[in-house]
């Protein structure tokens, strides 16, 4: 995290742990408004440091990632980002991530957003294949602030900030201070150079509501939108994770690692995984729903039928989640967290189709 927004966030009385905010003193006051942000009744803003960034520079950067991402690099410009993964041989993700082009527009590089944790890894197995290329890897982590801002009174305040909105999922802008992209209708990501962010984001936090990063994983749970951890890795290939469906993959585009897998995964054989949204209702509150947990059905058996990818505290008690699940299990009966005996998963509708 730049020390310049750290000692900004902490006067706030910002609760930061390992480079992300648990909270600002209430979380459970941030939860709510939160859920309340979703249905477009209150605005909230949340630091996203807790997400690290690599950019890549150089007249190679990209042939080289477009060799290496599932998704296509070359319609990621300066006015359009793009979700996407990075697998092993076996088409399984190490990571999967949000990428935009630089400030400089098409000429310039590209910023790959995933979470710190995993990022000196990534970058270092990346390296590895650069070989001749002209392409240059910086974690710019420090380089950039980075804030997301949701609910009814994100988009003028992103207008206010910048100077613009853009105008589709996924679009970008550039303003004087600020870039920005847009997440959802009604939910954004601003980037900001940090001599500039506290500035922006007290001018944010006089309509928007500070929460913490628990909060932010909630509304990306809720969005579908999935995030491979320390815990999740080499787990799913991408369509398990539902990537297909959001945009993070491309069927049309030359070999990358694992591609031979993903490709004959959507075209030679039905996906028999793909990826949920559920509320589990844990009858102990205080041991919590976690990224990795094994789920259970009565047509597996004692064999897993699938697992948590992502999890966060539900405003409406529990645990809501993402979780790879094996579609027949599903259609079969019931889900059950961590064992045949744990509480069942409550599936629900993802804001998005997915195919079967």
């Amino acid at each position: 995290m730049n020390l310049i927004w750290q000692a900004y966030l902490q006067n706030c009385r910002a609760i930061i742990r390992d480079d992300r905010i648990v909270s600002y003193g209430n979380a459970a006051a941030e939860l709510a408004n939160t859920h309340a942000a979703s249905t477009g009744s209150a605005t909230v803003l949340s630091d996203l440091s807790h997400f690290g960034l690599i950019q890549f520079s150089g007249e190679d950067a990209q042939s080289f990632l477009q060799g290496q991402l599932s998704c296509d690099v070359r319609r990621i410009s300066s006015s359009a980002a793009s979700y996407g993964s990075y697998c092993n041989p076996k088409g399984r993700m190490l990571a999967n991530f949000l990428i935009w082009r630089d400030r400089d527009g098409d000429d310039g590089g590209f910023v790959m957003q995933l979470p710190s944790a995993l990022l000196a890894a990534i970058q270092k197995r990346l390296s590895m294949y650069v070989l001749r290329a002209k392409v240059k890897l910086v974690d710019s982590s420090g380089m950039l602030v980075r804030m997301g801002l949701a609910g009814s009174g994100a988009g003028p305040l992103v207008q206010q900030v910048t100077g613009g909105i853009p105008d589709s999922h996924l679009g970008v802008i550039h303003g004087e201070h600020a870039s920005v992209v847009r997440l959802a209708q009604d939910r954004f990501e601003l980037i900001v150079a940090p001599e500039h962010a506290p500035a922006v984001a007290e001018r944010l936090s006089q309509n928007a509501m500070p929460v913490g990063a628990p909060c932010w994983d909630w509304l990306e749970i809720k969005a579908g939108i999935p995030l491979i951890t320390l815990a999740t890795q080499e787990q799913f290939v991408p369509q398990m994770a539902n990537l297909d469906a959001i945009g993070g993959i491309s069927f049309q585009k030359g070999c990358y690692p694992g591609q031979e897998i993903v490709s004959r995964t959507q075209y030679l054989g039905k996906i028999k995984r793909r990826m949920y949204l559920a509320n589990i209702q844990s009858a102990d509150s205080k041991i919590p729903v976690e990224a990795g947990d094994e789920l259970f059905s009565a047509d597996m058996g004692e064999q897993s039928s699938g697992m948590v990818m992502n999890a966060a505290a539900s405003p409406g008690g529990g645990f809501d989640v993402l979780a790879v699940i094996q579609i027949s299990s599903v259609e079969a009966g019931k889900i059950y967290w961590k064992s045949l005996e744990g509480p069942a998963l409550e599936i629900m509708p993802l804001p998005y189709k997915v195919s079967q």
